[in-house]
């Protein structure tokens, strides 16, 4: 019995000490409100907040004045650039490429400044995309490899900015209008802009149309074997010595190239000026039929006979 009654006096002393550490606490955080809510600590706080406040304020107006003139400097450097480019006769690819390089580099220097101002640490950033640097890298192979085969573009020049290229690969052709970093652009005789990675056109073969300031033009023809072959071989020359193109002084040649097995094929070549190209070959390629019709000298094109038998 006597243990009983010792076991329930112990039991209500915790609670009593239970029931009073919550009193206690609960009347801990309703003095610390009560703190918080006099006037004189909310003031405190307001006191310390404004000047933050203020102060962010004032860093992002002046890294909003940081951007807005770092953008007409930054205009203003590329423009004396393309100038000095241009006056020391530097190809307008070179040209193109070092703008790209020059603009890039210049507005990564102003975020940098303008995250400085904000407040964050230029070399906490550095070390960040230091150690993203790889990852990066591995990320940007193809622009990597681009970037290398606009520089390899600009060594060795296979073609340069106005100059007809064909690639081979994907048979884009057009004239080269433009030399950036990583790109290549075209535009095309029906004025459409053709974009080509750096590194295909500098890991592919392409043919520069016009590098050379003449070109020949190479036509065939076939004519009929009842056809006077001395007679066609005479127009043709006539009518390259009536072509104003033709370069006065380069060879021409007009020859039997072949026996085919329903003609006989003659070859006519002459040299022109490379601008000059397509309407010679035009002119020429319809005054061979309009004269040859002239003539009686038949051109034979493929026919099918058919013979019909009676029983």
């Amino acid at each position: 019995m006597w243990w009983y009654l010792a076991n329930n006096f112990l039991y209500n002393c915790v609670l009593a000490k239970a029931d009073t550490d919550t009193v206690t606490d609960n009347l801990a955080e309703l003095e610390e409100l009560q703190k918080m809510a006099e006037p004189g600590v909310l003031k405190g706080y307001l006191e310390d907040i404004v000047p933050m406040l203020v102060d962010f304020g004032v860093r992002v107006l002046f890294a909003l004045l940081i951007y807005l003139v770092g953008k007409k400097i930054i205009k203003w450097i590329r423009r004396i650039l393309k100038r000095g480019l241009q006056r020391s006769a530097v190809d307008e690819g070179v040209c193109q490429f070092l703008d790209s390089a020059a603009k890039i580099l210049l507005y990564v220097v102003l975020a940098m400044a303008v995250i400085n101002q904000l407040g964050v640490a230029t070399t906490s950033i550095v070390a960040v995309l230091g150690s993203v640097g790889l990852a990066l890298g591995l990320a940007l192979q193809g622009s990597l490899s681009n970037f290398a085969g606009g520089v390899l573009i600009l060594l060795f020049k296979p073609f340069k900015v106005g100059d007809y290229i064909i690639e081979d690969t994907h048979k884009n052709e057009g004239t080269v209008t433009e030399i950036q970093i990583f790109y290549t652009k075209l535009l095309t005789t029906d004025n459409r802009t053709v974009v080509i990675p750096n590194g295909t056109l500098a890991n592919s073969s392409l043919t520069d149309v016009t590098h050379q300031d003449k070109r020949r033009i190479d036509l065939y023809v076939g004519i009929s074997y009842d056809a006077d072959i001395q007679k066609a071989k005479d127009i043709l020359m006539e009518i390259v010595d009536g072509e104003a193109a033709r370069i006065v002084g380069e060879e021409t040649v007009v020859f039997v190239d072949s026996l085919e097995d329903s003609s006989v094929r003659l070859g006519l070549r002459f040299w022109v000026h490379t601008a000059d190209y397509w309407n010679a070959r035009w002119r020429a390629t319809e005054e061979i039929k309009l004269r040859f019709d002239e003539n009686g000298i038949e051109i034979p094109y493929n026919q099918l006979t058919v013979s019909l038998k009676k029983e």
